[in-house]
């Protein structure tokens, strides 16, 4: 049905099978394939039977969600080398539901009253649906889109910007605000992390990074979770190239108030450690405090508590590993990451995802640690690129890719010592 590496997804009403849009593969499926996909599911749900996914023999993958029994979404991958996995397209169908209804609001999706015109109004959903089928595979280091958790960046000094961040948001008359850097959160409200949930912030921070460019913009945003009905403001203003600030808001101020009073009087006197912030970023996510091993090669690190991750693709070798052998390419970094960590959370960790299993409960592909009479904290990969290693605790779980130096009965240590080396730092 599709080229080698392609990804597609369609959007059909759930009763009727009406296709809606169709976005990815610059191919377009032919209708009478679009047909089949849609009859089959709905031959099964006839029967008693609820088809979720299935596999061909050359390796592509399709499957199906129906949210709120009003819109079918479903995801294909090519075969012929494309590893994109279940797991992967599972939870971009629950990210694009989420944007449709951030964008569109509940209501209008889950009652449909004029199909032709919904088809109209889903087009505002287009780039922010683009840009979640490009990052299945990114290479920029952002890995929320499929760990459901908000992809953040520790500051090193992160009083005098919190301080400030509070400040703002509290004059923009309200309680959720954050700093965005490249795409990261680098600092937030309480309420920002308490209230909302963090799958929200995962698309909030796709719909400012779609806006990034901007001076400013005032946004009406649904809340997947906190408020689908009544839409409230997104307003975002580019303090640096790179670097935004963002208030979900009420009525009050009006954009203009708020750009020209506000912004310069609280965030003028920072732009030297904003400026600090963008070179951090530039050189590592990580303050330049937290000394890495120079033979890790990548790491993911997720706070299970406050469901926020850390990225770290090392552009350049410490001093220790001066002989060692050189970095994969970036990009093939970050795609061995995403997938042993869909590798340990299908199989021995516990995928712990933020969405509630409505309306249908998300099963996990791999049934292989059921049978274990404990839950695993500790796995490990060795492959002929690099060595993986899982470590889970109450409060994180860390992914690390290392050289293939590394002796493999030292991986555990050298993880332990990476968490270590990271919280002590950072706190996170």
């Amino acid at each position: 049905m599709l080229q080698a590496e392609a990804l597609q997804l369609l959007c059909l009403t759930a009763s009727s099978g009406v296709p809606l849009f169709s976005r990815g593969s610059s191919k377009q499926l032919p209708f009478s394939i679009i047909g089949s996909l849609n009859g089959v599911h709905m031959f099964g749900a006839g029967h008693g039977a609820q088809l979720l996914s299935c596999e061909t023999m050359c390796g592509s993958r399709v499957v199906w969600r129906v949210f709120h029994e009003s819109l079918m979404l479903i995801a294909l991958s090519g075969g012929g080398g494309c590893d994109i996995s279940e797991l992967q397209l599972r939870r971009l169908l629950k990210n694009v539901w989420y944007c449709m209804v951030m964008v569109l609001g509940q209501d209008e999706l889950a009652n449909i009253r004029n199909v032709e015109r919904l088809k109209r109004e889903v087009r505002s959903c287009y780039r922010l649906i683009d840009m979640l089928l490009e990052r299945v595979n990114d290479d920029q280091g952002m890995m929320g889109h499929l760990t459901q958790c908000a992809d953040c960046m520790p500051l090193l000094n992160s009083g005098m910007v919190q301080e400030t961040l509070d400040s703002f948001t509290q004059a923009a008359d309200s309680e959720f605000g954050c700093l965005v850097v490249h795409g990261r959160v680098a600092q937030a409200t309480e309420k920002w992390w308490s209230r909302l949930a963090p799958q929200e912030v995962v698309v909030l921070l796709a719909l400012v990074h779609s806006v990034s460019g901007t001076s400013s913009c005032d946004y009406p945003v649904f809340l997947p979770q906190g408020s689908p009905t009544v839409a409230i403001r997104l307003l975002c203003f580019q303090l640096l190239p790179g670097v935004q600030v963002c208030v979900l808001c009420g009525p009050k101020p009006s954009l203009y108030q708020a750009g020209k009073e506000l912004v310069c009087r609280f965030w003028s006197p920072l732009l030297e450690t904003l400026g600090s912030c963008l070179e951090q970023a530039d050189r590592s996510i990580l303050p330049p405090s937290v000394n890495l091993r120079g033979d890790l090669q990548a790491l993911l690190l997720i706070n299970r508590e406050s469901r926020r991750a850390i990225t770290v693709c090392p552009r350049v070798r410490g001093s220790a590993s001066a002989y060692a052998a050189p970095l994969l390419s970036s990009a093939r970094r970050l795609e061995l990451l995403r997938h042993f960590y869909t590798f340990a959370v299908t199989r021995y960790f516990t995928p712990e995802d933020v969405l509630p299993a409505s309306p249908a409960i998300e099963p996990v592909p791999e049934d292989f640690s059921q049978g274990f009479t404990h839950v695993p904290v500790q796995c490990y990969l060795v492959t002929d690129e690099c060595k993986c290693y899982g470590l889970q605790s109450p409060q994180h779980q860390l992914y690390l890719l290392t050289d293939l130096s590394v002796p493999t009965f030292a991986l555990r240590s050298v993880a332990t010592q990476t968490l270590s080396a990271i919280t002590a730092a950072t706190g996170f």
